[in-house]
């Protein structure tokens, strides 16, 4: 059997490099020495897709070196990766989209992100360290079960967390269990008709409960002792917050809540800059490897602004300032003088 002429590495490059599309055929066309019989054709690349299996592993034995398990926070949160125009391709199903604000077309990628615990944003590490796509309609796992299989696998890698952060959706007892089963701390939102008991008389939903501004522990339904917060937004909504760390602060709470926030900045990187809804494979297995590359092509650009202070956005650009540079150097597109 001849060896493969293109491995993980050659499409990972790839995707950091290109710009606007993301096939296998543009992978094979942006080669060296492209068009010869060295360089890979598009169907090196489609093999690679489609029979590499999409193992999570890879992309751990990538992100171990730069994270702290014992120190951080583990986030995990989930996004749709859009497909508007996609009839015949695998793990493609409806789902809300914060994005959009209403129900889309899409895959459901939910990602374990370790974040750096600073009080400078712009200088804290996101690392991913683990992945799942949804596809429950498929006959697979409900998003619950992804959770707490991450949890399982993270606390196999030796994390430790300071707190292990996610929404309302993941802020089930199984869930919630799960958590304090491993001695974690977790910082959840609640849904405002969670059955709570604040003064061990009967339970009541919790935006029943008067809460003050420094929070109040209260008895959750099924669970135990936890600390809620209350928020309001502009138009007069309110959030509640709960930690089973009773000893939370107010001001402690906003600077998780800030800190949370840092997933949403990266699933936007992901999405712009390393095509990661960009593919046009059918294939469940080709979509999952696509996914996973993107996730380890993002990592790599995420060490280089550690490393150099540099964004995504000029790390990108850098790379076509330099082609622009060599086509100025000797433009091909040119007129013949008419005088």
């Amino acid at each position: 059997m001849n060896p493969p002429k293109c491995d993980d590495l050659d499409y990972i490059h790839f995707l950091i490099a290109a710009q606007k599309v993301f096939t296998c055929t543009e992978a094979a066309r942006c080669q060296p020495h492209a068009g010869t019989e060295q360089a890979p054709a598009h169907d090196a690349f489609t093999r690679l897709l489609q029979r590499q299996p999409p193992d999570t592993e890879a992309l751990w034995q990538e992100a171990e070196a730069f994270v702290e398990t014992k120190e951080g926070l583990l986030v995990l949160d989930d996004t749709t990766l859009d497909k508007p125009y996609a009839k015949k391709m695998d793990l493609v199903t409806h789902h809300w989209s914060g994005k959009h604000k209403s129900v889309v077309k899409g895959i459901n990628l939910l990602t374990l992100l370790w974040r750096e615990r600073t009080t400078c944003s712009a200088e804290a590490a996101h690392i991913p360290v683990d992945l799942r796509l949804y596809d429950k309609p498929f006959g697979g796992k409900s998003k619950n079960k992804h959770f707490r299989n991450m949890l399982s696998v993270a606390k196999e890698r030796g994390f430790s967390p300071e707190y292990v952060v996610f929404d309302s959706w993941y802020s089930s007892l199984e869930n919630l269990k799960t958590v304090r089963s491993h001695s974690w701390a977790f910082f959840t939102r609640l849904k405002k008709n969670r059955l709570v008991n604040p003064d061990d008389s009967h339970n009541r939903q919790v935006c029943e409960v008067a809460i003050p501004e420094e929070g109040r522990e209260v008895h959750l339904k099924g669970f135990g002792f936890v600390r809620v917060f209350r928020t309001a937004g502009r138009d007069g909504s309110a959030d509640y917050w709960a930690t089973n760390d009773l000893s939370m602060s107010e001001a402690e709470r906003e600077h998780l809540a800030d800190l949370a926030w840092g997933i949403e900045t990266y699933h936007r990187q992901a999405k712009q800059y390393c095509g990661i809804e960009r593919s046009q494979c059918r294939s469940e297995r080709a979509q999952r490897n696509h996914i996973l590359f993107s996730l380890r092509a993002y990592l790599r650009l995420e060490v280089h602004r550690l490393r150099e202070a540099v964004s995504f956005y000029e790390s990108k650009l850098s790379i076509i300032r330099e082609a622009v540079r060599r086509y100025l150097a000797d433009p091909a597109y040119i007129l013949n003088p008419t005088a």
